[in-house]
């Protein structure tokens, strides 16, 4: 179990680099004009029916969480797999001790 869960915080830290590295181009691009890709503009890219049937299930379903889902999915793309991947890594890391 510990082995999975050190490779699921290595995919998302990886995908957090790899969305990082896509603002820090896209930014260039534009001229120097910093652009940051929410979560919500990231889901859209990937699938973008996805997002309006989550968000209508939320707002049907859950309408008491439904302004702190939206604003989870203002917070930056690489900032949430990150943290999450990172927060995962620390949990499940390697035990030194006695072998």
């Amino acid at each position: 179990m510990a082995v999975l869960m050190r490779l699921i915080s290595l995919i998302l830290i990886v995908s957090a680099l790899m969305l990082l590295g896509a603002d820090a181009v896209t930014s260039l691009e534009k001229g120097g004009e910093i652009t940051v890709r929410s979560l919500a503009t990231v889901w859209t890219i990937i699938d973008a029916g996805g997002l309006t049937v989550f968000k209508n299930w939320v707002q049907h379903y859950l309408p008491f969480l439904a302004q702190g889902v939206y604003s989870a999915l203002a917070l930056p793309g690489w900032a949430v797999t990150g943290v999450i991947g990172v927060i995962l890594a620390f949990i499940f890391g390697r035990k030194l001790g006695p072998e």
